[in-house]
């Protein structure tokens, strides 16, 4: 009987250290997944936008949310202000022709309309910028399946500019880096057009962006004017790499000023 006893007892132990063990190995591989997922991941949105355009404010107040809300998390967020509106009595003045081009690069990438607001998730998916299940939907995915190429950032501000150091281990011809200058908000009181007399609140506003190739410029100096009225608080540098021919971003990273 004691006999018995002795082996029931060393078969519970048994029993019970393998399922202690698989469950830690199990936590363990998780903890591993995940932090993986937190260093690796990463998410580049794009919202093309207008005062001009009486549709885009909901975009840019879902913008500005998103922006709260994954503050701590690698989702990089440019507002690109189009010029194509500005004709119809509200001259936008963040909006640029260099902002409307690249929205064109797009709509020939992805076969898609030209129109605001748009919102294009790391160069290879696109969506109404309002559309607030379909970009929480790409956010997650793109999130738990995208692997970020590392850019090394730093910015120097002088009296009249400023200087960011990039550096990458990206050497493909095919690829860019976009060196971005962000202003992180802004508001506007629209006092003709489509918004007329709506105060609108912009997040994330692309003032400025300089395009290198990587081919023989892994590493070096981009260059932005120093804005009026600058307050370095107000401000930060976005850089992407992107494949030219395919629009596809393959890493992100930024750095305040």
């Amino acid at each position: 009987m004691i006999l018995k006893n002795v082996i029931k007892i060393a078969a519970f132990a048994i029993v019970f250290f393998t399922i202690s063990a698989f469950a830690y190995n199990h936590q363990i591989n998780e903890e591993k997944q995940n932090s993986n997922s937190e260093n690796n991941s990463f998410v580049v949105l794009e919202l093309f936008t207008s005062e001009g355009c009486s549709s885009c404010p909901s975009a840019d107040k879902l913008i500005g949310e998103i922006e709260n809300r994954y503050k701590d998390k690698p989702v990089f967020i440019l507002s690109y202000h189009v010029d194509y509106w500005n004709n119809l009595g509200w001259k936008d003045q963040f909006s640029s022709a260099e902002n409307s081009k690249r929205q064109q690069e797009y709509s020939r990438n992805l076969h898609s309309q030209i129109y605001t607001p748009q919102l294009i998730v790391n160069g290879k998916n696109e969506f109404v910028g309002s559309d607030r299940e379909a970009i929480e939907n790409a956010i997650q995915t793109t999130l738990s399946n995208s692997e970020n190429s590392k850019i090394d950032l730093s910015a120097k501000i002088s009296e009249k500019k400023i200087d960011v150091n990039f550096k990458t281990i990206e050497s493909n011809s095919q690829n860019r880096l976009l060196i971005t200058l962000i202003q992180k908000k802004s508001e506007t009181n629209v006092k003709r057009g489509e918004n007329e007399g709506r105060h609108l609140i912009h997040w994330q506003i692309v003032h400025q962006q300089n395009q290198i190739s990587l081919k023989n410029n892994s590493e070096g100096i981009s260059t932005f004017k120093l804005p009026e009225n600058f307050v370095a608080n107000d401000w930060e540098i976005i850089g992407l790499i992107q494949n030219v021919k395919t629009g596809q971003i393959l890493g992100s990273a930024k750095t305040n000023l």
